[in-house]
């Protein structure tokens, strides 16, 4: 019977590609499925052969191990060339942006506020 081996949600195309290649250099036998239309079905990589799940899994959890350092380096690397934004540089290059949520969240905020305001100022 099938095994559920590595869920494809949320997963980007590059690493399910490296999945799908790394599963099949190492000869495992596997299968995908897709979440369909309306997102109701399992998008995963299922392997058909329940004796090799150990060595799948412990090939998988290698890969997802360097796979983490790379894109951490990777991270640390555009971070310190200055290609993803901090805090304060994000809110300079969209300031409309971010005065709208505050806009919104002071709403919210006074929505909630209003039944404790007219219980304490009949």
């Amino acid at each position: 019977m099938a095994t559920l081996l590595f869920r494809l949600n949320n997963v980007p195309e590059d690493e399910a590609e490296d999945v799908r290649q790394l599963l099949d250099d190492k000869g495992f036998a596997f299968y995908e499925t897709q979440a369909g239309f309306f997102g109701l079905g399992v998008a995963a990589i299922w392997l058909i052969n329940d004796e090799q799940l150990p060595i799948a899994k412990a090939t998988l959890d290698e890969y997802q191990a360097k796979r983490a350092i790379d894109q951490r380096q990777q991270y640390e690397n555009l971070r310190a060339n200055g290609e993803i934004p901090g805090f304060f540089q994000s809110i300079f290059q969209h300031p409309f942006r971010f005065i709208g949520v505050l806009l919104l969240i002071a709403f919210v905020l006074s929505l909630m506020l209003i039944p404790f305001w007219k219980t304490l100022h009949p």
